[in-house]
């Protein structure tokens, strides 16, 4: 597949896979939010996917733990390539409240490339909204 091609579509419509790794849920209910008539993320051909076979961006929120480490790169090795990895809140971040326990060796940074940090805990949905503009510019910045 032709590279300009798919980095013309990462910015026309991003299909979003939305990975839990344990998160309290703050988190999710606030990207839930993102999706409501109020903050209307889909304007921006945002979606969201079932599966990470169709995802262009892997949308990561908690801790990486010992055990779902090898999984999560399983999840992101079966995304379409070029693909983009955003971390959301202060969990994925540096381990939030979780800092220096034995199960959580590694920030998400630590096991993929991410391209977005949104910090919070939660992030406020305008704050994720406006990272998601950020990475669309960039993206169509990349692309010329």
């Amino acid at each position: 597949m032709n590279m300009g091609f798919k980095l013309n579509a990462l910015t026309r419509s991003l299909w979003v896979y939305h990975l839990s790794t344990g998160s309290c849920n703050n988190c999710d209910i606030e990207i839930l939010d993102c999706l409501t008539p109020r903050y209307d993320l889909e304007r921006f051909g945002i979606t969201l996917v079932g599966s990470p076979k169709h995802a262009d961006v892997l949308l990561v929120t908690g801790n990486m733990t010992l055990k779902n480490i090898p999984r999560v790169k399983k999840v992101y090795e079966s995304m379409a390539k070029p693909g983009v990895v955003i971390a959301v809140g202060t969990c994925a971040l540096g381990h939030g409240i979780f800092k220096g326990s034995y199960i959580c060796p590694q920030c998400v940074d630590e096991v993929l490339p991410v391209n977005l940090y949104i910090p919070g805990c939660p992030p406020k949905p305008e704050a994720i909204l406006a990272g998601v503009v950020k990475l669309i510019k960039h993206l169509r910045e990349k692309k010329t």
